[in-house]
């Protein structure tokens, strides 16, 4: 267990009290409660901006949360292919992402992902999420290719091209740190 000055000193003023309430309220296994727009309140902060938060590879709570993040997107009750952070209550700009257009799929985390530029070019793909159960629908809105900004852990920032399915991930997660859902972009 940690002090609270030593998350103080750590954090960086990355989460707030409650936050890190939530967020310690577990190890790095435990998986953290999806939240679903069937219930008001979690419904009102999935339609939240999120925050930008400090790449730091020693802030234990920024740490825990991502491996927390991490295990909750791999659940067996969850499995899915991404997840952003305000999913789970945590109104900060940070996502995971299953990399289909890598050798073994690997999930990867981003902080303060940023779509810098979209293809003209689009795709027509099924999506379903974790805060909207029993449901998928068929959208033809997202980009084929896109250009990616962002923070990585360990402080380095990296811009990337990104296409195919995993595209449509990023676009779906980004839109989630911005308050978007997928049932936005159906007419």
């Amino acid at each position: 267990m940690y002090s609270c000055s030593s998350h103080k000193r750590a954090n960086k003023n990355n989460f707030s009290k409650e936050q890190v309430s939530l967020i310690m309220n577990g190890d790095s296994l435990k998986p953290m409660p999806v939240f679903k727009i069937t219930k008001k309140s979690d419904s009102l902060l999935l339609r939240s901006k999120s925050k930008s938060v400090t790449a730091n590879p020693d802030d234990i709570v920024l740490k825990n949360f991502v491996q927390r993040l991490y295990s909750t997107v791999r659940d067996s009750m969850s499995m899915g292919v991404g997840i952003a952070a305000p999913q789970v209550g945590i109104l900060k700009k940070i996502i995971w992402v299953q990399r289909f257009d890598k050798e073994d799929l690997p999930f990867e985390v981003y902080l303060n992902p940023k779509i810098i530029k979209y293809s003209k070019k689009k795709q027509q793909c099924r999506e379903g999420c974790l805060s909207i159960p029993n449901r998928s629908d068929t959208l033809n809105t997202r980009s084929y290719e896109i250009l990616i900004a962002y923070d990585q852990m360990d402080t380095t920032h990296k811009t990337e091209k990104i296409k195919g399915f995993t595209a449509v991930i990023f676009q779906h997660e980004i839109d989630h740190l911005n308050g978007i859902l997928y049932l936005d972009y159906l007419e």
